[in-house]
This record gives structure tokens, sequence and C-alpha cells, in this order.
């Protein structure tokens, strides 16, 4: 195992509004309380198997999540996540690798965590995504 990374606040607060937005985006694309809280859970399991990104997920508060209509926070929740893209391209291949993996599966046991697998709007927010980190 590498040193940690060190990123600015202002990093680490792009890359925690990326990755809690991204699950946001695609718990919220399918509307229902119960479905919200086992997903929320299933993206947080897919963020602490990464050492690196649970340590950078974990400090700083709560993120700031954008707001406004669903579109506002789409739009928000998108240019952080290519934000942190070229955030992490600087500080390595391996913080990008692991960002996109974590992100993925988060947003994959999102939308499996309802059960039944992903509704279309949610495969059409996990589109969105991935192609915002590259991964698509």
């Amino acid at each position: 195992m590498g040193c940690m990374t060190t990123y600015t606040d202002q990093e680490r607060q792009t890359l925690r509004t990326a990755a809690f937005g991204a699950v946001y985006m695609v718990s919220s694309a399918e509307p229902g309380f119960l479905d919200t809280v086992k997903e929320s859970f299933a993206g947080s399991k897919a963020f602490a198997k990464s050492p690196e990104l649970r340590d950078v997920l974990r400090s700083g508060g709560m993120p700031k999540m954008p707001s406004g209509s669903r579109q506002e926070i789409e739009q928000g929740v998108i240019s952080a996540l290519s934000d942190s893209q070229q955030i992490l391209q600087s500080k390595g291949n391996d913080q990008l690798n692991d960002f996109r993996s974590a992100v993925t599966d988060a947003v994959d046991g999102v939308a499996q965590a309802a059960g039944g697998g992903a509704s279309p709007s949610e495969q059409d927010a996990i589109s969105k995504i991935k192609a915002a980190i590259g991964a698509a």
C-alpha cells in the first residue's frame, strides 16, 4: 500500500459532492423512501472498500449537495464528477481508477438495492455518471 495522497479541502469537497451526489442522483431517479435508505447504504458500502476514498469521503462534514430543480442538481453533480476526474488525474491513475470503480460500484449497488434491477430512469442517471467520470 502506498502512502495516502494529499488533497486540498476544496478537492475533498468536490470528490465528496461527486461521490455522494452520484448515489443521490440514482436513488432519487426512482422515488421511494425505503428504497432510498437501502440505496444509500449500498452506496456507502462501495465507498468503504477503498481506504483512500473512504478517508476523503469521511473528512470534512456533510458534502455540499447542489440544490434547485432536479435538473440543476443533476448538472451540479455531473459537474462535480467531471471536476473529480480532473483532480484525480493529477494525483495519479490509481486514485482515478479507485474513484471510478467505487462510484460505479456504488451507483450499480444503489440501482440493485431496491430489488428488480435498475429502472430506465436509474439506468439513465448511471449512464450520465459513468460518462462524467470517463467510466462509460
